[in-house]
């Protein structure tokens, strides 16, 4: 088998690409610390915040949003794309790439261009369904494309026969069992150790649909017994709750250790990313997924399998208000047997070992 001494991760704009490329280039350091990890990216994307504090070195290269429609843009891409293509493959000369490895995101389109060139192996990691712009293009350069869940292959028949590797996820989730943790997790938030909890969130940059539905029910919500962690989201409004509730609410802007929030919780209330779904479903977390509203329906596409298991509900996103919180999440949240059975589902479709299955088919591509 070919010696791997150096991989190139390419992926950004927003943490469904960024968070499993990191949790891949984890696995990655674990199993050889001396293997020269490069991750490429845009200066204007998430990633320069995240990554570089993650102690990954990050490349920066030009990366232009992809046009849908014909106009000036579409005359200017080929252009501009070949100009960051030639910046690529100089990263990929300098650090010496035995592959590229793309979790999607403008900025990945340079380096599948510049990996074929090279004729460097390259895979492609899909989340979702329909497959994202940056990676269908990637696709026409390599064949070595894997998917994260089983109902893409059967969705998309361009995908058919790819590999189903699973979604790599940070170990501290990989590795979580709430129920071990879940003392410790309500003791950090300021939480009664007791009483059922319901746990909300949107994406890395919030939802305010589902912050003003819970924000709006805090007083009835506490006042059935129930308590909340709510992260309102980086990037999201605040949203005013009343002081003096009769149980717990704790409401936070963002939280990066994730773990303690689902060890914390009974319930999820989120949005249907395709991250949020690999994770709840991983670590057996009971979940009313919130679609959004707008786009191709992916986040819809992404929640409905671990729903059809038994591991979640749907609410669609122009249904969700203060009284359906109430007369839905709430008597479900208090529903202890319930949310075990819903719980044991949601594992058994999730996987914990994305990053692994996803290291071993590199590892045999760049053997072959």
């Amino acid at each position: 088998m070919a010696a791997l001494r150096s991989v190139v991760l390419a992926g950004g704009g927003t943490g469904g690409h960024i968070y499993p490329l990191l949790a891949f280039a984890d696995c990655l350091r674990r199993h050889d610390p001396d293997l020269r990890i490069t991750c490429i990216g845009s200066p204007r994307g998430m990633e320069s915040e995240i990554i570089p504090q993650r102690g990954y070195e990050l490349r920066h290269v030009p990366a232009y949003q992809l046009p849908r429609s014909v106009n000036m843009s579409l005359v200017r891409t080929p252009d501009r794309m070949w100009k960051a293509a030639k910046a690529t493959r100089e990263i990929l000369d300098e650090v010496g790439a035995d592959a590229v490895v793309g979790f999607g995101g403008y900025v990945s389109v340079p380096a599948y261009l510049a990996a074929w060139r090279r004729k460097t192996p390259t895979i492609i990691h899909e989340v979702n369904v329909p497959i994202g712009v940056a990676n269908k293009m990637g696709m026409r350069f390599t064949k070595h494309i894997v998917l994260g869940f089983p109902h893409q292959a059967r969705q998309m028949p361009a995908v058919a026969n790819a590999a189903v590797v699973g979604v790599p996820l940070r170990q501290g989730i990989a590795r979580l069992d709430r129920a071990a943790l879940r003392a410790q997790a309500r003791a950090h938030f300021g939480l009664d150790p007791y009483l059922p909890t319901l746990f909300v969130f949107g994406a890395s940059a919030g939802a305010r649909s589902i912050n003003l539905a819970v924000s709006g029910a805090a007083k009835r919500i506490t006042a059935s017994g129930v308590q909340v962690l709510h992260i309102i989201g980086a990037r999201n409004d605040d949203v005013e709750v009343p002081t003096g509730l009769p149980a717990p609410y704790v409401k936070i802007k963002f939280l990066s250790e994730m773990e303690l929030g689902y060890a914390a919780g009974d319930l999820a209330l989120c949005r249907g990313g395709a991250m949020t779904c690999a994770e709840t479903a991983a670590v057996g977390m009971p979940a009313i997924y919130v679609p959004l509203p707008w786009g191709n329906g992916e986040q819809r596409r992404n929640a409905l399998p671990v729903v059809e298991a038994g591991g979640g509900l749907i609410v669609e996103d122009g249904d969700l208000s203060p009284e359906w919180v109430m007369e839905t999440v709430v008597p479900l949240v208090r529903d202890r047997a319930r949310l075990e059975s819903m719980s044991r589902a949601a594992a058994g479709y999730g996987r914990r070992d994305g990053d692994e299955a996803l290291r071993q088919y590199l590892l045999k591509v760049v053997g072959a």
